[in-house]
């Protein structure tokens, strides 16, 4: 297979976000190596035309502008989000008994709980901590070799286990973790990976928040290479695409990339879709670079545009009529229009009409989703960011496979597709 660096990439960012607080940091880090500044929201800002500036929130959620040079008139804004369903630690997390410690776990957002057992775990998220001098202190946690797993029930003891049997998240998915091992080895085994990443010493753990993820690493698949595989690629493939897409574009209109944490769970919360953080700095944004009225204000929003990027459900050769017949996106089809009479998407004929138009232009093919009429649908952060912003908003996603797996599966063209078609989106001075 040819060299492909955005491919390479996109396999190192992924292996390397095994949370959303790895895959912010990780973007914020790209984007500074591209000239981007880092700015805090406590502080005060100074902001002037052509800026290229980065905020983050609760170290998980992320909003990346590139200012006009000229007047702010319109935004052309990419969304996605950074977390992924999976299993989380409990505050208390070791169980210890029957020879094994164990850890339990929550279910974070609607995974599917068969394809965990037999995985080789990861650890990671992070950790806040008490440093010699009183100092509290939030640090990234990656334990990136297998140190956990989920034991399937043999088929001996369980005759029925290929009929289809529920699984209790809370008495069958806690994972084996140290044999024998006492309550505290648990803080005792996060303070020694922190002083081996950190060096740091002396401290008290106060609290985290830690994942647990497949360490299996990404990888190109099929005869010609025509799949990518891995965890997270719901969403983290839409953050390396919008990403990709704010680094290659001409940089002479307004460019947003907002990627937020949450939205496997509702988005509301402070870092969320549906809280204050994109409107907090789009506000401060317009107070110095707008003319800082309110009418201005409505007059920016509504002269923007949302592309609200999360994927889509490919058609399963296995499971065709899962699939409205005239609906079934085509891995390796081009990017998916999404869309829903009952606004689960956002997607209305203007702004679909708009992304048919850019899409056109770069050269790009372009497909439809809509679910079975008999069937609920999923939804994004599109119509909750069109709620709280007023922004014309779109639905799009590249088709996948397995979504909410452990282990999830795309094309390897689309990505490539999308980013051509953003970069577009984002160079295109008229937005109507």
């Amino acid at each position: 297979m040819p060299h492909d660096p955005t491919l390479e990439r996109l396999l190192s960012f992924l292996q390397r976000s095994p949370t959303p607080w790895h895959a912010t940091a990780n973007m914020v880090a790209r984007l500074e190596q591209a000239g981007y500044r880092h700015i805090d929201e406590t502080q005060s800002w100074s902001l002037s035309p052509g800026d290229r500036i980065v905020v983050t929130r609760n170290d998980s959620s992320i909003i990346a502008l590139q200012l006009p040079e000229s007047g702010l008139e319109a935004l052309r804004m990419i969304g996605a989000h950074t977390d992924s369903p999976g299993l989380r630690l409990k505050p208390n997390a070791p169980i210890v008994g029957r020879d094994w410690m164990q850890l339990g776990v929550e279910v974070y957002g609607g995974a599917l709980l068969a394809p965990w057992f037999d995985r080789d775990l990861g650890l990671a998220g992070r950790v806040h901590v008490r440093r010699d001098d009183g100092r509290l202190q939030g640090v990234l946690l990656n334990v990136d070799r297998p140190v956990a797993t989920v034991p399937s029930l043999a088929i001996h003891l369980d005759r029925e286990a290929n009929n289809g049997r529920a699984l209790n998240a809370q008495t069958q998915m806690a994972p084996v973790f140290l044999q024998g091992g006492e309550h505290n080895d648990l803080q005792r085994l996060i303070k020694r990976w922190l002083y081996e990443q950190h060096k740091l010493e002396n401290i008290d753990i106060l609290d985290f928040e830690l994942c647990l993820y497949d360490t299996q690493p990404p990888a190109r698949i099929g005869i010609e290479g025509e799949l990518i595989a891995s965890a997270r690629l719901d969403n983290l493939l839409s953050c390396f695409i919008g990403l990709e897409a704010l680094l290659d574009c001409d940089g002479s209109q307004g460019a947003i990339l907002v990627a937020t944490d949450h939205e496997e769970v509702g988005s509301a919360s402070t870092s969320g879709a549906q809280g204050p953080f994109l409107v907090d700095v789009l506000r401060r944004v317009h107070a110095q670079l707008g003319d800082g009225s309110e009418d201005g204000w409505v007059r920016l929003i509504q002269a923007s545009r949302l592309i609200s990027c999360d994927n889509a459900h490919a058609l399963h050769p296995n499971f065709a009529d899962k699939h409205d017949a005239a609906h079934g996106p085509s891995i390796n089809g081009g990017p998916v229009i999404k869309v829903n009479a009952n606004q689960r998407y956002a997607t209305n004929s203007a702004t679909s009409a708009l992304f048919r138009d850019i899409c056109r232009e770069a050269g790009v093919p372009v497909q439809t989703f809509v679910t079975r009429a008999d069937m609920g649908c999923g939804s994004t952060i599109g119509p909750i960011t069109a709620t709280e912003l007023g922004v014309p908003t779109l639905d799009v996603g590249v088709p996948q496979w397995a979504m909410h797996s452990i282990r999830e599966t795309a094309g390897s063209k689309d990505r490539g597709y999308l980013i051509r078609a953003l970069v577009a989106f984002l160079n295109r001075r008229i937005l109507a």
